[in-house]
């Protein structure tokens, strides 16, 4: 147990860059909703749920968590982005309508053919790739890096996708699979960029802009506070932007959560520029396992964002148990691993006070935060939340 589990860093949004908001703009995540609206049978919209109890209990006037884990029963909010990816792709290939419909292999076959999709994950992005080719009619290739869970392997699997795990990191499994995909003709879809593959990445977080205007609508109180939980930055960008465009101002205070050992955005802060986190980057949080920074994410985040937190895996199995677990008559929420680092944050600030003073959490906060996914590795959820995996320390100095 460590005493030590939350560090903050401060950044200085300069709110300037107003082009990096465009792909998020009003029109443009209309497009985004109306293709997902355009899935019938599959697409419906995720809760938005309101913790009143442990809003009382950490004294503070309301917290709202948007719950991705029933997302196209796929436990994640990660489809949204791969499947609005592939149909921009397949419908700026073929000239057809950027509908479902009108999408799949048998009204394509004669315009667009001998495509394979490929991606890198650590089981999510990969799971909701493979499905969404599946049901569109196409294969996909999956490469999983060392240390991937049979559960999440298997998953993927069950979608269709032939899947590789490799014995690299999760940044050197994506270079190791665009080299691949280079040789093999393979369509990349991956949710970070770099030199000239821009585009694709560009449709994933578009596609994640659903989820951040789902949120938006409900909430019946503007936030003072989102959290957004960061791997490459590609959900918390698109979360980012999509607030940043709604018209609050300099406000809400925007942080990034983000594993300590894979705390890229955090040490990019503190440097004033992209670092990049190397190793085997070793967390429970498998969905946050990425050292390096999306490069249009961070264009994104590093002029609206204001802190970003680094955090020991006690903060998320914190969170895991305070969502499965609740206070009076609040929901109980199924969070996996990447999904309850906010919750944990919450339930740790008032061990952290200059941390709460800092970020200017009060009595009149307003907190919003995001499940990300449900238990996509059952086993290590029932260790977590059932046996005290994880356990935090707090008897430690704060």
């Amino acid at each position: 147990m460590l005493s030590l589990t939350l560090e903050l860093t401060k950044n200085k949004p300069l709110h300037k860059n107003t082009d990096c908001l465009k792909p998020f703009a009003s029109d443009e995540v209309k497009k985004v909703r109306a293709f997902h609206n355009s899935m019938w049978g599959y697409y419906h919209e995720t809760p938005l749920l309101e913790l009143k109890a442990l809003a009382a209990w950490f004294g503070v006037k309301s917290i709202f968590v948007k719950d991705e884990a029933p997302r196209f029963g796929l436990k994640s909010f990660k489809a949204l982005g791969g499947s609005f990816a592939i149909a921009s792709y397949l419908s700026q290939k073929s000239g057809r309508p950027l509908s479902f419909d009108e999408l799949t292999y048998e009204k394509l076959q004669d315009k667009v053919y001998n495509i394979t999709f490929a991606t890198t994950t650590d089981g999510n992005h990969g799971r909701g790739v493979a499905w969404i080719a599946r049901l569109l009619g196409f294969p996909a290739v999956v490469y999983m890096p060392k240390g991937s869970v049979q559960a999440r392997v298997d998953a993927i699997k069950h979608e269709g996708a032939t899947v590789k795990v490799t014995d690299l990191n999760y940044d050197d499994t994506v270079r190791l699979l665009a080299e691949d995909a280079n040789t093999n003709g393979w369509v990349i879809i991956q949710d970070t960029a770099w030199p000239h593959y821009e585009q694709i990445p560009l449709w994933i977080m578009q596609g994640y802009s659903t989820m951040a205007a789902e949120a938006l609508d409900k909430i019946p109180l503007i936030p003072t506070h989102i959290f957004a939980q960061a791997g490459v930055g590609s959900m918390a960008a698109a979360v980012q932007a999509v607030v940043a465009n709604r018209g609050y101002g300099k406000k809400p205070v925007f942080t990034i959560l983000e594993a300590a050992t894979a705390n890229c955005f955090y040490r990019s802060f503190k440097e004033g520029k992209p670092c990049n986190v190397e190793g085997d980057l070793s967390t429970i949080m498998a969905g946050l396992a990425c050292g390096e920074v999306n490069p249009l994410a961070w264009e994104i985040i590093k002029n609206y964002s204001s802190f970003a937190l680094s955090c020991h895996d006690e903060v998320t199995a914190l969170g895991m148990r305070i969502l499965g677990n609740p206070l009076g008559s609040d929901p109980k929420i199924t969070a996996g691993e990447s999904g309850a680092i906010g919750a944990g944050v919450i339930g740790l600030l008032d061990k952290y006070h200059n941390l709460k003073t800092d970020m200017g959490i009060n009595k009149d906060s307003v907190l919003l935060i995001f499940n990300t996914e449900g238990d996509t590795f059952p086993e290590n959820y029932r260790d977590i939340v059932w046996g005290g995996s994880n356990p935090c320390d707090f008897r430690g100095d704060f």
